[in-house]
């Protein structure tokens, strides 16, 4: 029995050898050559879609204007960065500026964020999308501590500061009454991932259009 089973282990040898051969040499070819190709593919989609990379992981809600929407990829970054929520750093970007990186308030609010001069160190550039982010998400952090965590009434301070946390609406100028009305339901809306904002809608019929047209043109969206 042991002779009869050592034979056809014999006789089996050679293809076991061949086998192992193949699954050192060619596997790890055939499996990178496939890898490759499929990566390749995957690289294309964009092209074959017509839906960008940034389009297809877009992290803030879809009915923000195409103005704000041109920042995804770095409202992504630096909601990740500065511990907020994409959402509300696109209302903020979305009411201050409608995303126009080089734009000025008759106040001095500089940027994407409108961010006062004195929220920066000296030598900064205040326009910097970076640094503007940076300063406006920092005084935002701020604004959420004083409200315990309300973002509502963390966008009322980030408008007209910290002091109006303390007080009541009806003394609140009436800015920062606008401001916390469009805020708060603007976020709510994307709170809820619509595909629409009635709350953006009444902004940009309010005048939201006018500032969202600068911003197309700063941008180089507008055709």
């Amino acid at each position: 029995m042991k002779k009869q089973l050592k034979r056809i282990f014999l006789r089996l040898l050679p293809g076991w050898i061949a086998l192992m051969l193949l699954i050192v040499f060619v596997l790890p070819t055939a499996l990178a050559a496939t890898l490759g190709a499929t990566g390749r593919i995957l690289d294309q989609l964009p092209y074959l879609t017509g839906v960008t990379v940034s389009e297809r992981i877009s992290v803030i809600a879809p009915f923000f204007t195409e103005e704000v929407r041109h920042w995804d990829e770095e409202i992504n970054r630096w909601a990740q960065q500065y511990d907020l929520d994409p959402n509300l750093l696109a209302t903020v970007m979305q009411i201050e500026s409608c995303g126009d990186w080089t734009v000025s308030s008759p106040a001095g609010a500089q940027g994407l964020f409108q961010v006062m001069p004195f929220h920066f160190a000296a030598g900064e550039n205040q326009i910097d999308p970076d640094t503007n982010a940076m300063r406006g998400a920092n005084f935002l952090n701020v604004c959420l501590d004083y409200s315990e965590g309300d973002p509502a009434l963390a966008m009322a301070c980030y408008n007209g500061g910290q002091t109006i946390v303390s007080k009541p609406s009806s003394e609140w100028a009436s800015e920062t009454r606008r401001y916390y009305q469009w805020g708060s339901t603007i976020y709510a809306d994307a709170g809820l991932s619509k595909d629409t904002s009635p709350a953006l809608q009444s902004w940009l019929e309010a005048g939201g259009t006018y500032l969202c047209d600068l911003a197309a043109q700063s941008l180089g969206l507008s055709g």
